[in-house]
């Protein structure tokens, strides 16, 4: 699937997050998260998600290169599902991280999301 519209990039050089949005059509975008998701840069996700969410009724969140998902980054990822629920739109996550699956999987929280095993898939399925 080719991407359409343009790319976006949120770096900071004393960040230990980068986040990338994608378009993909009039109403879906693709987050990519690389990292660390922690104290100091949950919030940062947390803006970037929402934002997304204002503008597009699906946002797939690839988790696949997180390095470190603490509680805040996880409590960001419910609140924002959250969101997405109240605004009928949809929040998907891709992670195939070892490190983000057992933060997941520890806190019992993956049953409160929808996964996909690929972006593709995740973009592929019906609303």
């Amino acid at each position: 699937m080719s991407l359409c519209g343009l790319r976006y990039i949120l770096r900071d050089v004393n960040s230990l997050v980068d986040l990338q949005m994608a378009e993909h059509g009039p109403d879906a975008r693709v987050v990519t998260v690389t990292g660390e998701v922690d104290a100091l840069t949950a919030p940062q996700l947390a803006d970037f998600l929402t934002t997304q969410l204002a503008v597009a009724r699906l946002v797939v969140v690839n988790l696949d290169g997180v390095r470190f998902l603490a509680s805040t980054g996880l409590r960001v990822l419910l609140e924002v599902d959250e969101i997405a629920t109240q605004q009928d739109r949809h929040l998907r996550l891709v992670c195939n991280s070892p490190t983000a699956n057992l933060s997941l999987e520890t806190t019992g929280l993956r049953e409160h999301f929808t996964f996909a095993d690929t972006v593709p898939d995740a973009l592929n399925r019906s609303l």
